[in-house]
């Protein structure tokens, strides 16, 4: 057996199969004369720099390539991302950050946390459980998935209670460990850290909401002291403990769970050296100390992006015998680092801590940016030299070390400066009208002159809906056809005229299909989200149109935000370009225009004290979108994937006429505000199924999710729809699934008339 096949038979999925592959040559990492350079990467994106795990698991969940070709694709990508560290000269080159699907689902699958509901009768969990988890099947729903801290990536919820019982059952952090071993790479096995792990769990069903979820610390850390131990006798010198929850506000019985999880881990530290990683904000001083103090932990890793004040911890004390890995290279971002400024900062650190304990980091795991900036081949230059993407910033990391022991590469730091003083004096950054706009915004521009209450009787009157009105969130499923139609304009094989045709032709096909399902509320589809098919979709149907636009807080926190503004700022110009699409949709004729705001909950600051200031001005950017339209335009927002239930009152302040809202991964969780007594007079659509599962809901099952909703909110604000749109979906999925949907709407409308 060749030496990667060994390594797969004995794979975290190893159930599944067994096969042999072509095992990539064994690889000698650089040496370098001077003291060692001290390079560090948190973490690295998985989804491979053209998308290629993504297209693999697409097709192995289509049925149209096996477990062992998936497996495959991992192993290359796997083994590219650590050659490429190691050519640079990383020092401290992570394994078991990539995924086949999600790291916390991957923690799950180490402790054995599986819910009953998907028939794992112990041993090595394999694919058929872990992407039930993640995706549901046909007989049961998938896990609950919710936003990662304040980012964009999506985590599966682990459901945990008194009655789980957690064993070792995925051995995927030693063996990708081994793996790397094997072909010549000592790497940093990477784990979240207990404490994190049971603070973004919840509650299973049917365990009572007060459980302690803390009090599970005990049964899970023997689980961590096996992997340690496995990981040891593997011959790992370093182990990574990811602990990102320590930068939130901690309770005090929170902050006593972490020091007795790692008290009692620290037996079993004894020859190896642990890192404990924080990231995303800074380390509140209580939680600081806490940290620092640990006995049996060689080093401690901060976020010094966007965790500035850290740096004054750090130079009020931090012990002499610890490593610091600074993270001075933003891992959120795909602008270029200013190595000038990081290495004044770097030095600063040298003067605190020791020249030979500054280790050179990112600010997080580069899992959050683009992969490979030299796949740009189309950007232009000027820009393209103002950027770098998760290649090139472990270039950034490896040279801020280098230039920290007096290997300094003078030309790469000019280059560095000169794209820094382009970008700071370039035209294209600066418009002056759009600043002026700016500034003469009033508070009247925030807010649409009468009630909500006023607007839906106008509203009604005009459009005539029936109660438990149906809609769609917005986009149909991508066709293979469709795809190839873009591909084919991109590449300029077909002329605009045709394209816009076959757009048409989509559309009408959408729109056919709505309507002969019964919708009351039509959507266009999405083949292309721009204005050249939205204005001609509301001519193809008599019945009520949705215009379709992404709200100014969305396209902030999904996209790489300038870093030489407040953020603030960069929204409320966002808001004025939006605020033009909407008024030229009201002037074609579109009577519901939904602005979608689905990562306004992702965007809150994960420190309490700057969240009120957060939710201020995103409420303000949204309402700057559409508060000049008439009552008889109905505004409708999204949302989606993220705990809303701790900012229902901003999201009451954004006084849209509807809102949609996913609930159908989370127990109907959000209901739980109104069952508190929270008053919301707008329409709202919960959503009734979950689209990123395949499984296809039946009637009944989504006529009793509606009859739930209606135990606390009243039949005339309540819409049906999904719970987020239905690109990633089959027509063969999605068509039955939004039969059943109108089928239950049709149903209870039925029994609500003849109980009246």
């Amino acid at each position: 057996m060749t030496q990667l096949s060994l390594l797969h038979s004995l794979s975290p999925f190893s159930s599944l199969s067994r096969f042999s592959i072509t095992p990539p040559p064994r690889f000698s990492l650089p040496s370098f004369s001077i003291r060692a350079m001290t390079s560090h990467i948190v973490g690295y994106p998985r989804i491979g720099p053209k998308r290629e795990l993504k297209f693999a698991l697409e097709s192995f969940w289509e049925g149209k390539s096996s477990a062992e070709e998936l497996k495959q694709v991992a192993a290359d990508l796997r083994f590219s991302i650590w050659k490429q560290m190691a050519e640079v000269g990383i020092k401290y080159i992570p394994s078991n950050t990539f995924s086949y699907y999600d790291h916390v689902l991957d923690t799950t699958a180490m402790l054995g946390a599986v819910p009953p509901r998907y028939g794992w009768n112990g041993g090595e969990i394999g694919f058929d459980v872990y992407f039930s988890m993640a995706r549901g099947n046909a007989s049961v729903p998938a896990m609950e998935m919710t936003k990662w801290f304040d980012t964009n990536y999506h985590y599966i919820v682990p459901e945990l209670g008194p009655d789980v019982k957690f064993s070792y059952a995925s051995h995927k952090a030693v063996e990708e460990y081994k793996e790397a071993k094997a072909l010549g790479l000592d790497t940093v096995p990477v784990l979240i850290g207990p404490l994190s792990y049971l603070l973004l769990s919840k509650p299973a069903k049917g365990v009572d909401k007060s459980f302690s979820l803390l009090s599970l610390v005990e049964k899970i850390v023997p689980i961590y002291k096996e992997v340690v131990a496995e990981l040891k006798a593997a011959g790992a010198t370093w182990i990574q403990f990811d602990e990102p929850s320590l930068v939130l506000d901690l309770e005090a019985l929170q902050l006593q769970t972490f020091t007795n999880a790692y008290s009692e881990l620290e037996s079993s530290f004894s020859g190896v050296n642990i890192l404990i990683e924080t990231y995303f904000a800074d380390v509140p001083i209580q939680t600081y100390k806490a940290l620092t103090s640990l006995k049996n932990v060689a080093g401690f890793g901060f976020d010094l992006v966007r965790g500035t004040r850290t740096l004054n911890f750090l130079k009020s004390g931090f012990p002499s015998d610890k490593y610091l890995f600074a993270g001075v290279v933003d891992g959120r971002n795909i602008w270029a680092n200013d190595l000038a400024a990081s290495l004044c900062i770097l030095q600063v650190l040298e003067g605190i801590v020791g020249k030979d304990k500054v280790v050179v980091s990112t600010s997080c795991s580069l899992l959050h940016t683009a992969v490979d900036l030299v796949n740009e081949t189309k950007l232009d230059k000027e820009i393209k030299s103002w950027l770098a993407f998760a290649a090139q910033k472990v270039v950034e990391v490896n040279a801020l070390a280098r230039a920290l022991v007096g290997q300094k590469d003078q030309a790469f730091f000019a280059s560095n400066a000169t794209s820094h003083a382009s970008r700071r004096s370039s035209p294209r950054v600066r418009n002056e009208n759009v600043q002026r706009a700016v500034v003469a915004l009033k508070d009247s521009d925030h807010r649409r002159a009468t009630s909500v209450s006023a607007r839906l009787a106008a509203q009604q009157k005009k459009l005539n809906l029936p109660i438990l009105p149906t809609t769609t969130i917005g986009s149909f499923p991508q066709t293979i056809g469709l795809r190839k139609v873009r591909r084919e304009y991109k590449a300029k094989k077909i002329t605009e005229y045709d394209y816009v045709n076959a757009m048409k032709e989509e559309i009408s096909k959408v729109v056919k299909l709505q309507e002969e399902l019964g919708f009351d509320v039509l959507v266009h589809g999405e083949p292309e989200r721009n204005d050249m098919v939205e204005y001609f979709a509301q001519s193809m149907t008599r019945r009520p149109m949705k215009g379709m636009l992404t709200g100014p807080v969305t396209i902030l926190n999904w996209s790489f935000v300038r870093n030489d503004q407040n953020r603030h700022e960069t929204c409320y110009q966002i808001a004025l370009a939006i605020r033009d699409e909407v008024e030229d949709l009201e002037r074609a004729g579109i009577n519901i225009i939904q602005i979608d705001e689905a990562a306004l909950r992702e965007g809150l600051p994960l420190r309490k004290s700057e969240q009120p200031f957060y939710l201020e001005w995103a409420v303000q950017s949204f309402r700057i979108t559409n508060c000049g339209v008439k009552n008889t335009t109905q505004i409708h927002t999204h949302m989606c994937y993220s705990n809303f239930n701790d900012i229902i009152n901003a999201i009451i302040n954004m006084d849209a006429d509807v809102i949609t809202i996913e609930n159908s991964r989370s127990d109907e969780k959000l209901l739980s505000v109104f069952h508190e007594g929270v008053k919301y007079e707008a329409g709202i659509g919960p959503g009734v199924y979950d689209i990123h599962s395949p499984r296809i809901p039946s009637t009944e099952e989504l006529a009793d999710r509606i009859n739930k909703m209606l135990a606390v909110l009243d039949n005339r604000v309540l819409w049906i729809n999904p719970d987020c749109g239905l690109k990633t979906r089959k027509y063969s999925e999605v068509e039955p699934a939004l039969r059943n949907m109108v089928a239950a709407a049709k149903l209870i409308r039925t029994q609500l008339a003849s109980s009246n």
